[in-house]
């Protein structure tokens, strides 16, 4: 893993037209190795358009990103999860009829060895199920049943699962929207215990969140987005949540020089 503080993903002067409507303009972005990296901002401010041109769902059309100190242009979803970053969307992209050992590895399916796995492409299932286990074990997450199909199990279990198959397969960083959206307060905390847990693995998270407090609960920087770019950035040690909000909705005006202080005392 990178050191603690060294930039592992920029994102430099970002824009991004959809026809007469510019939902980025301009926007920067540094996330650091060993961090959680809280992106807030009001409705319309640019988060989700970012983060998508991170995971490689939106091409921008101006700006580069730039992993480990090398430029990259991803054209699609599937690149970037090659190059270790794993995005979770508000829409989980679980299979609820299947189990949690099978949900972890969807897409990434482990065969078994020899003619059985290379002419009749059967599936290592115990193989799978004991990785499974050892990783939720690993995570902190605990679940009833690795057998358990994913329907079964509560909104703030299936997040879970989602998060940690991220987490299993990421080698560089985590994109998560709106992790915590529509859960309660225990299972909040769960998946908040979670984003912890893969902070101290020492991958960097970045977290799409409308919940202040869950923000200020896990952040150690705060990426203050509004009409398309960044308009400061801070942490939970510098600003309140009032203070966060007010600049948000352009109440108190954004210092981007504040960027630099914030980033330097991480």
């Amino acid at each position: 893993m990178p050191t603690p503080g060294k930039i592992v993903l920029e994102a430099r002067r970002i824009v991004k037209r959809y026809g007469h409507v510019t939902a980025l303009n301009g926007a920067d972005l540094e996330l650091r190795a060993g961090e959680v990296l809280a992106v807030v901002g009001d409705n319309g401010a640019g988060k989700s358009t970012m983060i998508k041109v991170l995971c490689g769902a939106v091409i921008p059309d101006e700006g580069e990103v730039i992993l480990d100190g090398q430029p990259v242009r991803f054209h699609n979803p599937l690149e970037p999860r090659k190059l270790g970053i794993e995005t979770v969307f508000q829409d989980l992209a679980v299979a609820p009829a299947l189990d949690i050992a099978t949900n972890l590895f969807l897409g990434r399916e482990i065969r078994c060895e020899g003619a059985l796995g290379f002419w009749f492409r059967r599936l290592d299932k115990g193989r799978m199920r004991r990785e499974a286990e050892q990783e939720m074990r690993a995570l902190k997450f605990h679940l009833p049943s690795i057998d358990s199909a994913v329907e079964n199990l509560s909104g703030g279990q299936r997040q879970g699962v989602a998060v940690a198959r991220a987490a299993i397969f990421a080698k560089r960083l985590v994109i998560m929207d709106e992790p915590t959206a529509a859960l309660g307060v225990r299972e909040s905390g769960q998946v908040l215990n979670l984003i912890r847990t893969i902070r101290d693995r020492g991958l960097p998270v970045i977290l799409i969140s409308h919940n202040m407090p869950h923000v200020f609960e896990v952040a150690d920087r705060i990426h203050i987005m509004r009409l398309g770019r960044r308009v400061a950035l801070t942490n939970p040690q510098r600003h309140t949540m009032a203070q966060v909000v007010a600049i948000m909705t352009g109440a108190v005006p954004g210092d981007e020089t504040s960027a630099n202080a914030a980033a330097d005392s991480f």
